[in-house]
Parts: structure tokens; sequence; C-alpha cells
């Protein structure tokens, strides 16, 4: 069986219909074939606690503020970080996980408009210390996206957000994907901007170039396209 040595938590970020989920199931589906140990979890749920905050956050039928928006995700997260991430980490596995801390801090601090230092306080007491090794962050319109979306069928509350809100999320990733940024927000650790425009094959393409030029050790196992 290959091996890859230490865990290693690689999130996979971007708006709606930017394509993460596929790229992530692609990556998940290349690690399986060569025998690599890898988890995959999505935020919110991936746990009994994170599936029910879930529901409750993308399916109710009710009004939920910001602030219990982001409480709700932080949530989540905590529960997750405990329960899954740090042991499947600890176990030396590769953990794939859909969306993190860069979410957070596009929806709900600038996306919902909520000050910057409460909720990256409220993320660190979540994480407790788990710093993601790469984030592949996938841009793209966020229109375009939107329709992505809403050709796949019923859309959820965050996706029937007005139009404003997505293009300020999508300014949010725009100056996550930047240097500067991200040398001001050491708790997201290294992020990198993949063209998320293309069919899947040519995203596939740039995550692959993108998840080796990191992690080396993988070359062999993701030679060939997923």
């Amino acid at each position: 069986m290959t091996s890859v040595g230490r865990g290693q938590l690689i999130v996979f970020e971007g708006g709606e219909g930017a394509g993460k989920s596929t790229q992530l199931r692609r990556l998940a589906t290349a690690l399986g074939t060569a025998q690599v140990p890898h988890r995959t979890f999505r935020e919110p749920g991936g746990t009994p606690l994170g599936d029910r905050i879930r529901e409750l956050l993308l399916h109710a039928d009710h009004a939920v503020t910001p602030r219990a928006e982001a409480a709700l995700f932080v949530a989540s997260r905590a529960q997750l970080v405990a329960s899954e991430l740090h042991p499947a980490l600890a176990r030396g596995e590769i953990v794939l996980l859909d969306r993190f801390l860069l979410s957070t801090y596009a929806y709900q601090i600038h996306g919902r408009g909520l000050p910057e230092e409460p909720v990256r306080a409220a993320n660190a007491l979540a994480t407790d210390g788990l710093v993601p090794d790469l984030t592949l962050l996938f841009m793209m319109d966020p229109a375009t996206g939107l329709a992505r979306a809403g050709a796949r069928g019923a859309t959820d509350r965050i996706e029937r957000s007005e139009a404003a809100f997505h293009a300020r999320v999508a300014s949010a990733f725009t100056m996550f994907s930047t240097a500067a940024w991200q040398a001001t927000h050491p708790e997201c650790g290294p992020i990198v901007a993949i063209d998320g425009t293309g069919d899947e094959a040519m995203v596939a393409g740039r995550m692959r170039e993108a998840v080796i030029a990191r992690f080396p050790a993988l070359a062999h196992a993701l030679g060939a396209p997923a």
C-alpha cells in the first residue's frame, strides 16, 4: 500500500457551482485507485451533529440571522475537527475537506457583513490549532457558478441569497487568493487559486498540478488524470 507519511489536510473552496465538490471527488478517486489512505468530509456536516446543523442551515424554511448562521457553522466545524479530522490526520491519512475557514470568512464576514475579529476568534476555538496544509480555491464568475448550481436542481437557502451577496462572496475569494491577505491570515494556511472555467478534465489537470507542487510524494499516485 502506498504511504504518504503524516496526514495532510487539503481543503476545497469556492463559490456556488465553482466545481470544488466535483474536483474533490476526482482527487478522492485517484487516491483510492493508488491505495493512498484518505477520508473525505464536507462542511457543514461530517458528524451526526454536523449533519443536523446542515439541515438547519441549508434547508430551513425560516429566517436565520447572520450571527446565528455563523455560530452554527462554527459549531459544526468544532465537532468535525475534534471527532474526525484530528484523528484521521493522526492516523496519517489525507483528509479532503469540502469547505473550511475561507467559506466562513467569505460568506459570513464579507457576504453577511459580520465583524471579522469575533468570527476569527470563534473559528480559532473550533479548529483547535488545525491549519490546512493546502487550500484549493476554485475561481469562477458568480453568475456562471450560480447557473451551474441551479442546473443541478433545487437550490439551498444560501444559494438563493441575492446576487449582491454572491458578488461580495466572489470578491472576498479573489482577495483571499492574494499573498498580502494570506500573510495576515496564517490560520488559513497556503492557498492556491484554480481557474474553474473549462471542462471538468481541464480543471482536474490544474488541480492535479497544484497538489503535486505542494505534495511531490503524490506525483506517482496522481500520475494519470482521475
